[in-house]
């Protein structure tokens, strides 16, 4: 008797892992823009123009590799 291979393991423990690092990193930085947004407002509202740059510029980053971990996603959906 043949059986059929339907779930490859090795390929579903990559995916799984995979998601999960994604997961957890996308949320970890976009956490981090919205902790920006807010530190930039209140440091603004302080008149402490310095540490409002660096908070924006945190924002930025943080929104930034959002933005290319949703771009590299599709980029790797599409591919298939």
């Amino acid at each position: 008797m043949i059986f059929a291979t339907l779930i490859e393991g090795k390929e579903m423990l990559e995916t799984v892992a995979a998601s999960v690092v994604a997961g957890i990193g996308v949320t970890t930085a976009f956490s981090v823009a919205i902790w920006g947004v807010g530190r930039f407002t209140e440091m603004n509202n302080s008149e402490r123009p310095v540490a409002a740059a660096g908070a924006a510029a945190v924002t930025t980053a943080a929104l930034a590799f959002v933005g290319a971990a949703l771009v590299f996603g599709i980029v790797v959906m599409v591919g298939n």
